[in-house]
């Protein structure tokens, strides 16, 4: 059974989890170190997807409301337009080599959706994927987001499900350019407040089923592992 090194992060400024991910797909692309997936917090961010490259009409506030409420903008280089990550929303970016048997990226997003999905169903939530459209949903509300880059079949970004996520954030944009449709998160849904390590291992467990591997923990990026 494959092996993915499991790395909780804490709280992660943006531009840092770009160098981060950049250093771990170059050695994963060498074949110094297994596969990983990094789950994380970010500090208040608006990120932009190829699709809003040369066009931030989607981004409805100004640079210097933007700044005026400590939330950062960067262009991330992953697939998709635009959405927002802050405390309370868990990050996860898969670093996997998909050689040889899974070079699809249909395929693979329809798995991180899948994770994601059971992660909800095992709080009791009935998420669903909506036809046409990326990520996962509860009714017409976005609880989850997906964006990602694949480079000779390495993965990097990946999905931001939101746990307690300060949803007024996301008035400062049209989330992944979608204007007819609503964003929550888990607290919202179940009414009460979730500890967000109960989370990660929720997604931790989901991804070790849906990918069909065995997951280790480390603490930091250069951190010893331990077997989960």
């Amino acid at each position: 059974m494959d092996v993915i090194e499991v790395r909780r992060l804490g709280t992660v400024p943006y531009g840092h989890g770009l160098e981060i991910q950049h250093q771990l797909v170059e050695q994963r692309k060498a074949g110094e170190i297994r596969d990983q997936l990094l789950l994380l917090q970010h500090p208040p961010v608006i990120t932009l997807g190829v699709k809003t490259r040369n066009n931030r009409s989607h981004v409805l506030a100004s640079e210097d409301s933007l700044a005026s409420r400590g939330v950062e903008i960067f262009e991330s280089g992953r697939g998709g337009d635009v959405t927002f990550h802050g405390p309370g929303q868990i990050v996860g970016y898969p670093i996997l080599d998909l050689r040889p048997d899974r070079c699809d990226v249909h395929r693979y997003v329809r798995d991180l959706e899948e994770v994601l999905i059971r992660t909800l169903a095992s709080f009791e939530v009935q998420a669903e994927r909506a036809a046409g459209l990326t990520g996962v949903w509860v009714g017409r509300d976005k609880v989850a987001a997906i964006g990602v880059r694949i480079a000779r079949w390495v993965t990097s970004h990946g999905f931001a499900l939101n746990v307690s996520t300060d949803l007024s954030h996301f008035d400062l944009i049209v989330p992944c350019g979608i204007r007819d449709r609503g964003v929550t998160s888990l607290e919202r849904l179940l009414g009460r407040t979730v500890e967000l390590g109960i989370v990660e291992d929720a997604v931790v467990s989901a991804f070790a089923e849906v990918f069909d591997v065995e997951l280790t923990v480390a603490s930091d990026v250069q951190g010893p592992s331990v077997k989960y």
